[in-house]
């Protein structure tokens, strides 16, 4: 079905070789399915109904807020829609959502059971729902702390090596300093005195993120800036602008790309070691690391706090790493 779409020749070949490797393959769909359940979480997942009908009137509190009043509810200031009598009501396929604590149960973290599938908390909040939420920030970090690190790296790398000469020389002494910089103590430290938050936690990791793409950015633009294409783009008069732009810098990022599933699985690992620790997402933001310090904490009486986010964790690592072997052997010129 996307061969159709794929014009480029050198393009379509790595995608057959991508497809041949079948797990892979699946495992990209797999993940792509994940992606979607994650992002849609409030329609699987929530407290709110999808809708209601209500004297007549339709309303949509998974995309909307309302006043109590307009339910006729004048001694709160919530809406409780599950005791709220409407003429019909349609809920999402889980009636949970991050945030809410489970007051039906005697103590917390709860065992699982008809009502919370994968238990609760030490707060009586949904662990399933916790879990489906929290993929989407995890992955929202590492990707963007990745994006920006290949822009940053890319730059940084593309100056040195494209220049060279005292330029490269300089840069690398640069890169080797930050290179040794106890790099997750800093961060901890970073974190601590910085207030929480996803944007500040991807500002903080990409100030190391980039080093390690500059080495192969550098690599490739050094490979690449006397290539045959390239002197006969100066040669019909092209700026330095267009010769990186156009003929270096998109022959110089099949390592970049190679790597990335790798990339952005180490980082999902680092949010979760931050978050394991406290120093990572706001609380009460639902997060995988957050859920595994609880685990410690009771672990002698809620082992579903430990099996549940853990699972989650591993087959979320182990599908990146077969879709970065996918992707590696794809763009492999030495595979046929």
């Amino acid at each position: 079905m996307i061969e159709k779409y794929i014009e480029n020749e050198l393009t379509l070949k790595r995608w057959k070789r991508f497809k041949n490797r079948k797990s892979a393959y699946y495992s990209a769909w797999f993940f792509l399915l994940c992606l979607l359940l994650t992002f849609s979480a409030p329609l699987i997942s929530n407290s709110k109904p999808l809708y209601i009908s209500y004297e007549g009137k339709s309303y949509f509190p998974v995309f909307k807020s309302y006043h109590p009043k307009e339910f006729g509810i004048s001694n709160s200031m919530v809406v409780n829609y599950r005791t709220l009598e409407v003429d019909s009501i349609v809920w999402p396929i889980y009636e949970w959502d991050p945030f809410e604590s489970n007051k039906t149960v005697d103590f917390y973290p709860s065992k699982p059971s008809s009502d919370n599938i994968f238990g609760t908390d030490e707060s009586g909040r949904d662990v399933f729902s916790r879990i489906l939420y929290g993929f989407k920030y995890s992955i929202i970090y590492a990707f963007l702390v990745w994006f920006f690190s290949l822009i940053l790296g890319s730059i940084l790398g593309g100056i040195m090596g494209y220049v060279g000469g005292k330029t490269d020389l300089i840069g690398q002494r640069v890169v080797e300093m930050f290179s040794t910089i106890p790099q997750f103590f800093l961060l901890l430290i970073l974190i601590s005195i910085f207030p929480a938050s996803v944007l500040m936690l991807v500002i903080i990791s990409t100030i190391f993120g980039w080093i390690p793409i500059s080495y192969y950015i550098r690599a490739e633009f050094l490979k690449n800036r006397n290539r045959e294409f390239v002197e006969a783009a100066r040669a019909n008069g092209a700026s330095t602008a267009r010769i990186l732009t156009k003929h270096i810098f998109p022959n110089s990022l099949t390592p970049v790309i190679t790597f990335a599933p790798f990339i952005i699985s180490g980082h999902i690992i680092g949010l979760a070691s931050l978050d394991y620790l406290g120093f990572g997402l706001p609380v009460p933001t639902p997060s995988w690391g957050e859920l595994l310090s609880q685990a410690q904490k009771h672990f002698t009486v809620a082992w579903w706090l430990a099996v549940y986010p853990s699972i989650a964790l591993a087959v979320t690592l182990t599908t990146l790493n077969l879709i970065g072997e996918g992707v590696r052997d794809a763009m492999d010129p030495n595979l046929s």
